[in-house]
């Protein structure tokens, strides 16, 4: 499914998950890397060592979830806006989801959004929690969602504007 459609599968998604227990502990990165490429930014940028290091540079990268302190700098660094970072701990019945973006206008604290899955259909109206600036050199912002536990690994982009209604 992946290779025809570019949207990764539930069962691909599994492969790069954490157990229930991870998620309970706090901040986590989700890297939904599929794609046999020449890249290892993210290896480069986590100085946890949670990423581990690439025999070949052409390697998915693998993480050790028990390594990874959910800072964020990995996603920042992907070229592929393939890393978010789930945490499940922000409430009982919220998660925050931290997504990178790189478009404009850049949606401001306490702003309503669209949250969309991978296939790009709407999961609802979510609340921007926190816009961080990836600084001069990186225009990638990381932008911290407060959606529903159930929906934490399912958000994976936004759309400012509302709600469309398909006819």
């Amino acid at each position: 499914m992946l290779n025809k459609t570019g949207i990764p599968t539930a069962e691909d998604v599994k492969t790069v998950s954490p157990s229930e227990e991870r998620f309970n502990k706090g901040p986590v990165a989700i890297i939904e890397c599929f794609q046999e490429i020449p890249c290892n930014p993210c290896t480069e940028a986590c100085k946890q060592g949670a990423i581990q290091p690439m025999e070949d540079i052409n390697n998915l990268p693998k993480l050790d979830f028990n390594q990874c302190n959910g800072c964020g700098v990995c996603l920042s660094r992907c070229p592929g806006l393939a890393i978010f970072i789930v945490d499940a701990t922000y409430s009982a019945t919220e998660a925050i989801v931290r997504i990178p973006f790189e478009y404009a206008p850049v949606p401001q604290v306490g702003e309503k959004v669209v949250g969309l899955n991978r296939a790009g259909e709407e999961l609802g109206t979510f609340n921007v929690h926190k816009v961080q600036s990836g600084g001069q050199k990186n225009k990638t912002y990381t932008i911290w969602l407060v959606v529903p536990k159930d929906l934490a690994m399912d958000v994976r982009g936004i759309r400012l504007g509302g709600i469309r209604h398909a006819n």
